[in-house]
């Protein structure tokens, strides 16, 4: 399931058509659920747990931590996990931290 401000519930579809304008997608899953399930392409994997601390983070530490630039707070960003609360849960503490 995935989340984003503007449209709380994206279809699968939306998300490719979002990717090709450079929209980034966080899959807050557990790294154990990407190792089951699979990765989701061209996203990047930071457990709900992580969450907050990472979009907290200097820029050149999230580099390197995540091997992806750290989103600006008006970059759009979309977040997924399994089942629809994790993501909305991520949404949530993005948007307390400033993101919109």
């Amino acid at each position: 399931r995935l989340c984003a401000a503007a449209a709380p519930n994206l279809s699968y579809q939306e998300l490719k058509d979002l990717k090709k304008a450079n929209v980034l997608h966080i899959d807050v899953r557990e790294r154990w659920e990407i190792d089951r399930f699979g990765k989701i392409p061209e996203s990047i994997n930071i457990p709900l747990g992580e969450l907050m601390e990472a979009l907290q983070m200097d820029p050149t530490e999230f580099k390197e931590q995540y091997n992806q630039k750290m989103p600006s707070k008006s970059d759009p960003v979309v977040f997924s996990c399994l089942a629809g609360t994790r993501s909305k849960q991520a949404l949530a503490f993005a948007m307390s931290l400033g993101f919109s």
